[in-house]
């Protein structure tokens, strides 16, 4: 060996394997390898590049001080982008305000106050009127992890909100509701969809997503300064055991690869701590059946452990909202869960006993609902809008309902067959001339939400490539968002009002007979019901069921009651619905004994006519009746025409 090949070994420190260095340099390699290869081309419309914000939100996700991740203040931040139907109004946004600021919210069990950047009382009414016209609006809640240290969450909103103007650049008219009936205070805070000039706002969805979370960790940290190493040892202890989503879980989810996560030893003392979290989760987990212990510090997550964590999650809240709306002689008694019972074998009858939020910002509800055998059932509600909601002590039955596909689904595959598999909006305009653009238009958006979820994709031009199985896979997904439960009012009356009523009632049915009076409640409405129609002379000793003529006669009379009443309160004249177009604004509706009653009125004259849950988003709003017999139509003056239905 020569000179020049000599070399001089350079030890590290004692007990140094250098298994650490050879794995960073392995780490290395395949990044400027990544670096190096091919660039994965980006598929289908992100809308990271378009709207307000986009450069913002480097600077809104980043700390003033300094700070790590772990250091900032913890925020949860959700936002929705409600979009207002066609022809809808603003029914559907006053609904989500009156909810806001429903009874309850307060600390002392009171309604929610509204607010906005001056007042402390802000006028929703106004609001309302200025929103009226919008397309869309967006739906905010901000909740901090330690929001009671913060006080007076009015002014942290102002600030907020002070920092999301100077990030989108326009002066945005909101107003928000502070919520104290749980154990996280927070806020809901409602924008109007369009900016100070009166144009579409468009906010990028980046921003929405990471910076306005960014910019309220960033304030609440500079009041209440960073989370020490205590505090973030405390919370990570409290992740551990919680039957939810978690941080823990967050970090798990990005050590993973398929489903296989590698917990290598630690060197210093915050990352040991940080293991020691780790390995005590996944133990958590493997109770849970959601992960599987594969060697000393190798472990296998169970297929969709992160879905089944966040049900569960759900599902603990509404347990615990539960409390304010049950009764004492129902607090004791364990929940079912409709959900998980799979495809009902046969429809059950019972009786609404409360309801809650399943999901604030989108307003979807959930019902309990006690059968008649004495069970309650947690049941979603997430296809009714805010008016069809059955109210406490209503019946309701309970079935399952098939997986199907929606009507705009059905005429893209239709388009699609005549495309050779392509839809797209100029296909469409070819093929129906009459839909209209706004028709169009919520056909795209349709395939939009599908192809989120990797169902179809988009090509550059638009267009969208349907696969031959579209039809299955539109069904599958609307099962999955809970599509296969189906809730049909059977009397908007509650059960005991129904035993005196002078009116037809459900009790007066066939279907409470035979298998329904063996429940111990059913059968004492069924037996008072029966004696209460005797003492009225309206059934003789022998007879258990009405007569057809006195069912007739009772829901004509109860009508009758309806409108006299109606007609000295406003004023107004009382129409008849006997097959004349009458013209009116539908004002409101009257849960009657033989169902739900639509009331359409003008400045002098009024009607009666049938409910159909299709109005609902029409409140306020001019419409055409006609009614044949049992049958009733309506249509938009000048419009199409909606019916003739039962």
């Amino acid at each position: 060996m020569s000179v020049e090949d000599d070399f001089t070994p350079r030890l590290g420190r004692l007990k140094d394997r250098g298994r650490g260095g050879i794995k960073r340099a392995g780490s290395d390699v395949r990044k400027t390898a990544a670096k190096l290869g091919p660039r994965k081309r980006r598929t289908g419309f992100k809308g990271s590049r378009i709207g307000r914000a986009r450069g913002a939100v480097p600077h809104a996700v980043r700390s003033r001080r300094g700070l790590t991740a772990r250091e900032m203040r913890r925020v949860t931040v959700k936002v929705h982008i409600a979009r207002v139907k066609s022809g809808a109004g603003s029914g559907a946004l006053a609904a989500h305000l009156r909810y806001v600021q429903r009874d309850g919210v307060e600390r002392d069990g009171s309604g929610g106050v509204l607010y906005d950047r001056e007042a402390d009382a802000a006028d929703g009414r106004a609001f309302l009127e200025r929103c009226e016209g919008d397309r869309h609006q967006f739906r905010i809640i901000v909740s901090a992890e330690d929001a009671v240290e913060l006080g007076d969450l009015r002014f942290h909103t102002r600030r907020l909100m002070a920092e999301m103007e100077r990030d989108v650049g326009t002066r945005l008219d909101w107003v928000a509701v502070d919520h104290h009936n749980t154990g996280h205070p927070h806020t809901h805070i409602i924008i109007r969809g369009r900016d100070e000039m009166g144009r579409d706002l468009v906010i990028t969805p980046n921003y929405l997503m990471k910076g306005l979370r960014g910019r309220a960790s960033q304030l609440i940290t500079d009041e209440l300064g960073p989370r020490r190493e205590l505090d973030i040892m405390r919370a990570d202890q409290r992740e551990i055991t919680a039957d939810r989503y978690t941080g823990v879980d967050r970090r798990l989810a990005g050590l993973a690869k398929e489903g296989a996560v590698s917990i290598e030893p630690a060197n210093t003392e915050p990352r040991r701590f940080e293991r020691a979290a780790l390995l005590q989760r996944l133990r958590h987990l493997e109770g849970l059946h959601l992960a599987e212990r594969v060697s000393v510090s190798e472990w296998q997550l169970r297929e969709g452990w992160e879905t089944t964590l966040k049900s569960l999650g759900r599902r603990g809240d509404i347990i615990r909202s539960l409390s304010a709306g049950i009764g004492p002689e129902h607090a004791h008694r364990a929940i079912r869960f409709v959900e998980d019972a799979g495809q009902l074998e046969r429809p059950f009858t019972g009786v609404v006993i409360s309801q809650g939020p399943e999901d604030e910002l989108r307003d979807t509800r959930f019902l309990l609902v006690e059968d008649l055998s004495g069970e309650v059932w947690h049941v979603p509600a997430r296809g009714l809008e805010p008016g069809d909601l059955p109210p406490r002590g209503s019946i309701v039955e309970i079935a399952a309902r098939a997986a199907s596909p929606r009507q705009a689904d059905q005429t893209i595959a239709r388009i699609a067959a005549e495309t050779g598999g392509v839809y797209s909006d100029a296909f469409h305009g070819a093929l129906d001339p009459l839909a209209t653009a706004d028709y169009r238009l919520a056909h795209k958006r349709r395939l939009e939400a599908l192809r989120r979820q990797g169902l179809v994709e988009r090509g550059a031009d638009g267009s969208w490539a349907i696969p031959p199985d579209y039809l299955e896979r539109a069904a599958a997904h609307e099962a999955a968002r809970g599509g296969l439960i189906s809730i049909r009012v059977r009397s908007w009356m509650a059960l005991e009002a129904q035993v005196s009523a002078r009116a037809e009632t459900w009790l007066d049915g066939p279907e409470v007979h035979g298998e329904a009076v063996r429940s111990e409640k059913m059968a004492s409405a069924v037996h008072r019901r029966l004696a209460f129609l005797r003492e009225q002379g309206l059934l003789t000793e022998d007879q258990t069921v009405l007569p057809k003529e006195a069912r007739t006669a009772l829901r004509a009379a109860e009508l009758s009651r309806t409108a006299s009443i109606e007609a000295v309160k406003s004023g107004r004249t009382f129409t008849k619905p006997d097959g004349a177009l009458f013209e009116g604004r539908y004002e409101r509706s009257f849960n009657l004994a033989q169902g739900r009653i639509a009331l359409i009125g003008t400045d002098k004259a009024f009607t009666l006519v049938p409910w159909r849950r299709e109005m609902e988003r029409l409140r306020g709003q001019s419409l055409v009746i006609e009614t044949k017999g049992a049958r009733m139509g309506w249509t938009f003056p000048g419009g199409r025409t909606h019916g003739l239905g039962r």
